[in-house]
């Protein structure tokens, strides 16, 4: 078994995650719970670092070539685990997949194109789209019974012919909410009747607990392939985002070439290291991340019910990821407020809810990808900064 409930000191070590609080956020990490930036402190699977330590004693590290066992490792796992058929040589490998979603942003629009984002979302749709100088068009998800929810009527009431893109997260993220096949169906025919490419992000695809099922877009509407781009992959799943790789995955040959073409103008090649422990950890990895997901379970579960015990605190139910989606509206404070008392007064680095663009206000996402001990003592100082909520 995988002793996740080990401490891992990760100052010092160039870690965003904790090496840059200070000058983010003003907390001095020494004495913080970091719970923000998603990556887990946990070690990563064996079978990686082995992978790592096979590059080193080789010695040679030059540029990577010759992807074909990379991409069968890719589509193996996910016709085992996803039971989508990946066809033909349909996989682009990009230095993660924020940079993939700027290079099918420039692919796919010009600027002054509208993009369309369901928020709150990952806030890096938010910056690539104004990055890239595209017109953000920002359609709040409704909330009902503790859940997010699409705004289908109001989404068709809004459209103004100016959109080219719908920019979608699937599992949502930092809902946790796993979109069902009607939603998606939905999703797939508004966008065939607007003439919109769909760019769906799944990178937290794995990471999906007992009793959820996540559909992979493509498996749920395989119709919609001719305008459809999937961003995918390994380093959430396996906990390996500074290996910097992600999969673009576009099967429609036009659409597929015009990606390409934009890709080739930026001239990277493929991160020897980023590839051969991903390629490992598709193939070696899936004992790993199913004894990691029983453990994320129970963080979930323990985060959850501390949660209630705090007057004023919601926190939004996960079907996947590990990102807890509180609300603190209830307390009636300004975010101001709340952030505060989160990051200064409680110094837990949680990320700022409205940075996650419209309906965000109010809310907090905190990292539950850390030992456990990590989470009582986050639900201690909660409750201690939050016992004199109304």
């Amino acid at each position: 078994m995988v002793n996740f409930d080990e401490e891992i000191n990760r100052l010092g070590t160039n870690s965003s995650k904790y090496d840059d609080i200070e000058k983010l956020y003003g907390v001095i990490p020494r004495d913080s719970l970091p719970m923000w930036t998603a990556d887990m402190d946990f070690k990563a699977a064996d079978c990686i670092i082995k992978a790592i330590t096979e590059l080193s004693q080789h010695g040679i590290f030059g540029y990577y070539g010759n992807q074909e066992t990379y991409d069968y490792a890719v589509k193996s796992w996910y016709k085992n685990r996803h039971n989508w058929e990946i066809a033909g040589n349909c996989i682009s490998v990009v230095h993660g997949l924020v940079s993939g979603i700027g290079i099918a942003l420039q692919a796919f629009s010009k600027p002054g194109d509208g993009v369309i984002v369901f928020t709150p979302v990952y806030h890096s749709f938010i910056r690539m789209v104004k990055k890239n100088n595209r017109k953000l068009i920002e359609q709040p998800l409704l909330i009902d019974k503790g859940k997010y929810f699409i705004d289908f009527d109001r989404l068709e009431k809004s459209i103004t012919g100016s959109e080219k893109i719908l920019l979608f997260c699937s599992p949502h993220n930092p809902g946790g909410r796993i979109w069902s096949k009607s939603e998606l169906e939905m999703i797939a025919t508004f966008c065939e009747k607007h003439d919109l490419i769909l760019i769906s992000d799944e990178i937290h695809n794995d990471l999906v607990y007992e009793k959820s099922k996540h559909l992979m877009f493509p498996v749920a509407v395989p119709n919609i392939s001719h305008r459809l781009v999937v961003m995918v992959s390994s380093s959430k799943t396996f906990n390996i985002a500074g290996g910097l790789m992600g999969n673009v995955i576009i099967e429609d040959d036009i659409l597929r070439q015009r990606f390409k073409s934009v890709h080739q103008t930026i001239g990277t090649s493929a991160n020897l290291f980023g590839m051969k422990i991903a390629e490992r950890a598709y193939s070696e990895g899936e004992k790993w991340l199913d004894e990691l997901l029983l453990y994320l379970e129970r963080n979930k579960t323990v985060f959850d019910s501390g949660i209630k015990q705090i007057c004023g605190l919601q926190s939004m139910e996960l079907s996947a990821t590990y990102l807890a989606w509180v609300n603190f509206k209830s307390t009636g404070m300004p975010e101001k407020e709340i952030i505060n008392r989160v990051h200064k007064r409680a110094r837990i680095v949680a990320s700022i809810g409205s940075s996650f663009g419209k309906g965000g206000e109010g809310f907090m996402r905190f990292n539950l990808a850390c030992p456990r001990a990590r989470i009582y003592e986050a639900l201690e100082r909660l409750s201690l900064e939050f016992n004199d909520a109304k």
